[in-house]
């Protein structure tokens, strides 16, 4: 596999892509956090989703353990597993890219295609997990802060949305230094979201990825 796309890239963009051996050596730093199905990843440079397609793998390696034997279980927990992976890249072409990779890793596991309910949910999901914007500025391509989902499993078929900015869950470590004002409080006096979603299903993710004017 090539590192690069294109000399004008890396001169432009300083785009140089992390070989599948690094980014192997790298998730074992993390070995269990990068297989625990519910753990949260954020890649700030996704690329074409190098990281985050490994992560994927690796989180659907233990939803086939642990949910193997339950088709049902299995297919909402191989969603969770793709709700917990999160990615901005800068270049349009990447993040379509990325998205795309994921998305195939997915439904190759479960063996389901756009007809699915869960595919078409998958693919809701990324549209918000995996954003075009610039990490550093934490502003989305149109300039807008970058906010992030939250998602959680309830169980029985039902899932949890919460929508956070970037810019004020970064801040944390601000909030909670000793010494300051904000020192005494908890995260969740801190932290409120910007948007709270009733629960949902996979054919509720499904219709919303189908009509984008419900999507946000």
């Amino acid at each position: 596999m090539s590192l690069i796309k294109s000399k004008k890239r890396v001169a432009d963009h300083g785009e140089v892509f992390t070989p599948e051996w690094m980014v192997d050596a790298m998730l074992d730093l993390v070995k269990e956090e990068s297989e625990r199905i519910d753990s949260r990843f954020l890649e700030p440079a996704c690329g074409s989703g190098n990281f985050l397609v490994k992560v994927l793998k690796r989180k659907l390696c233990a939803v086939e353990l642990k949910f193997g034997k339950s088709e049902f279980e299995k297919r909402q927990y191989a969603l969770l597993a793709l709700m917990c992976a999160y990615g901005i890249e800068l270049l349009e072409d990447n993040i379509i890219e990325c998205r795309a990779n994921m998305l195939e890793v997915l439904a190759d596991y479960l063996r389901i295609d756009e007809t699915d309910d869960l595919y078409r949910a998958a693919s809701h999901v990324l549209s918000l997990n995996l954003i075009q914007g610039d990490a550093l500025s934490m502003k989305g391509y149109d300039g807008a802060p970058i906010t992030f989902s939250e998602w959680g499993y309830l169980g029985k078929g039902k899932f949890q949305r919460r929508d956070f900015r970037l810019d004020v869950l970064t801040g944390s470590s601000a909030f909670s230094a000793e010494g300051t004002l904000f020192s005494h409080l908890g995260k969740h006096e801190i932290f409120t979201p910007t948007k709270t979603y009733p629960p949902m299903t996979v054919r509720d993710l499904a219709a919303r990825g189908d009509n984008p004017q419900e999507a946000a």
